[in-house]
């Protein structure tokens, strides 16, 4: 037999933001999964292409700043790219620690190949477009918030340097 041990409406896990927030990354990611599959790409591999195709040319320093993901995570995504024939890295020859990532003609001819992927993650979604331009705003705003917060509390020289 179960026992309730709260009271507090604001201790159950359906009030909870976090919950909300996780619970609907992994839904969306199994959607993306799906979607990306014929393109023999993951969710993270298609953000660091999506970059790409913004931008070709960047560092794995830039990349890595612009997804929010350490070089831990976003070194062995690039490994697999590269594997995959979809990018070059190259070490700077100005700077050996720097590498550059450039896109092959293969991760190029990609992009014609992802552009339907937006279209598949709305019609996915049951949302608006307007709608989900909201969210997307609100969800910023509230990450930045969350930044800010952390900024915060290592102290104020951090406030300073995260404004700047």
């Amino acid at each position: 037999m179960s026992t309730r041990i709260t009271q507090d409406p604001y201790m159950e896990l359906e009030t909870q933001i976090c919950f909300a927030l996780y619970s609907t990354t992994h839904a969306l990611t199994r959607a993306y999964r799906s979607i990306l599959e014929p393109l023999d790409l993951t969710y993270l591999q298609y953000i660091v292409m999506m970059v790409l195709w913004e931008q070709d040319g960047q560092t794995v320093k830039e990349i890595g700043q612009r997804l929010h993901l350490d070089s831990g995570t976003l070194t062995p995504l690039l490994k697999r790219l590269e594997a995959s024939k979809l990018l070059r890295r190259q070490r700077a020859s100005s700077d050996e620690r720097q590498v550059n990532i450039n896109l092959t003609d293969e991760g190029k001819a990609l992009y014609e190949r992802a552009r339907s992927v937006p279209t598949q993650v709305l019609r996915a979604t049951g949302q608006t477009v307007e709608q989900l331009m909201t969210l997307k705003d609100d969800l910023v705003a509230l990450r930045n918030n969350l930044e800010g917060v952390d900024a915060e509390d290592a102290g104020p020289e951090s406030v300073q340097a995260a404004r700047a």
